[in-house]
C-alpha cells in the first residue's frame, strides 16, 4: 500500500477512536446523573458495558479478545456482570424480556433495530439521555456510544425490551 492509503486508513481509525472516546468521556461526565436512583445491578451493567467501548467489531465475535458483534457484545455484558445467558442473536434477544414502549426506556433496556429488510438485525444497551452502546458494524469498527436521535438509528429503531436482572429479583424478595 502506498503511504497515502495508509495515512487515509489511519485517519479513519483515529476519527472513529476520537468519536468513541468523546462519547465515553461525555457519558462518564454525565453518567452519575443518568444513573442516579438506579439499582446497583443496572449501574454495574452499564459501567461494564461502557468499559468495553473501543473493542473491535468482529462478525460472530463474543469476547473482548476476539472482538464483538452486536448480540455478542450484549450477551457478554449480561453474562459477565449478571451471569445471565442471553442468546447470540439479536432476533432471538428481541423475543425475551418485557416489551416496553420507546417512551418508557430506562438505562439497561435493550434497543432493537431493523437494519436489514427482514426483521430485527441489531441490538444495543440503552444508557439514558437518548444514548445507547453497541458493537457497531464495520462502519465504525468497534463498540461505540451512539445517539438514538441520529437519523440513521431513529429510522431503524423498532423495539425495546426490559430484561429483569437476577439481582433485582432477589432484592425484591421479602425476608
Amino acid at each position: 500500500m502506498t503511504s497515502r492509503v495508509l495515512l487515509f486508513i489511519f485517519a479513519l481509525l483515529f476519527s472513529s477512536a476520537v468519536q468513541a472516546g468523546d462519547a465515553v468521556q461525555t457519558y462518564a461526565a454525565e453518567g452519575e446523573a443518568l444513573l442516579k436512583g438506579l439499582p446497583d445491578s443496572v449501574r454495574g451493567l452499564l459501567d461494564y458495558a461502557v468499559s468495553q467501548a473501543g473493542v473491535a467489531y468482529r462478525r460472530g465475535g463474543a469476547s473482548p479478545e476476539a472482538g464483538f458483534d452486536c448480540s455478542g457484545f450484549v450477551r457478554y455484558v449480561f453474562d459477565h456482570v449478571e451471569g445471565l445467558s442471553l442468546p447470540h442473536s439479536s432476533k432471538a434477544m428481541s423475543l425475551i424480556g418485557n416489551r416496553i414502549k420507546l417512551a418508557e426506556l430506562k438505562p439497561g433496556d435493550l434497543v432493537f433495530f431493523r437494519i436489514m429488510r427482514h426483521g430485527i438485525s441489531h441490538v444495543g444497551i440503552y444508557l439514558g439521555d437518548n444514548r445507547f452502546i453497541h458493537a457497531a458494524s464495520t462502519r465504525t469498527g468497534s463498540v461505540v456510544i451512539s445517539d438514538l436521535a441520529e437519523s440513521y438509528w431513529a429510522r431503524r429503531l423498532t423495539l425495546a425490551r426490559r430484561i429483569v436482572l437476577p439481582a433485582e429479583i432477589s432484592s425484591n424478595i421479602p425476608e
